[in-house]
């Protein structure tokens, strides 16, 4: 045996070992780079929300629900009305229309159409005034109880389980999606508030934060 071939043999043994490593790191790498992109988009999908009101709201709606005067919360069970064939339609178009009907994208997309294209209009002094989710659509706005009224209602059509949620002086809508992205869960729930138009999906104003809550379910 040559004692200089066998000390070049031990020395290339010293050189490939951690050039293996890296490759094999390499690889694992490209791989992740490669899968989770798609699983992420999978997980997380957005929804394009390039569309305006009036190509997914039926025209001429009849308002055929008052208004209510709520007592008390569980007055707004009167209200929960997923399969009006206003909701559900405008719930649908919404879904095929910014998702092809994928859920959380759906979910996304209708708490999207409602933050953006609706505007927070006071009641007036002393009345608390809650309209129907075809009232709301129809006029454009209302307060943070009618916009989460409607906003429950479209999430509830596409068979996402939603509640309404009271702090003191404030309402907005709370839904629970198991499969989505553990980022936007509060305690196993999204909450939304379509009032803050600077909150993203799954976000409260600070204002909201560590208030008692009540609920109200919507399904």
């Amino acid at each position: 045996m040559d004692p200089v071939t066998d000390h070049m043999d031990e020395e290339e043994k010293k050189w490939l070992t951690p050039i293996k490593i890296i490759l094999a790191i390499f690889l694992v790498l490209l791989l992740v780079l490669m899968i989770f992109p798609e699983y992420s988009v999978k997980l997380d999908p957005e929804p394009n929300i390039g569309f305006s009101v009036s190509n997914v709201i039926p025209e001429d709606i009849e308002i055929i629900d008052e208004a209510i005067q709520p007592s008390g919360y569980n007055d707004f069970k009167k209200l929960v009305k997923p399969n009006d064939p206003i909701v559900k339609q405008t719930a649908d178009k919404i879904s095929s229309t910014a998702c092809s009907g994928n859920k959380i994208c759906s979910a996304k997309a209708m708490f999207y159409f409602v933050r953006d294209n609706f505007d927070y209009i006071s009641d007036p002094i002393g009345i608390e005034y809650v309209e129907s989710p075809r009232e709301f659509l129809s006029v454009g706005g209302g307060d943070c109880e009618s916009g989460s009224v409607t906003l429950a209602n479209l999430e509830a059509a596409i068979g996402i389980k939603t509640q309404m949620v009271f702090i003191p002086g404030h309402a907005y809508v709370r839904i629970k999606l198991d499969d989505t992205s553990k980022k936007y869960k509060n305690k196993g729930w999204i909450y939304l508030d379509w009032t803050c138009k600077s909150c993203g999906f799954g976000e409260l104003p600070y204002t909201s934060l560590n208030k008692p809550e009540t609920y109200v379910d919507f399904n």
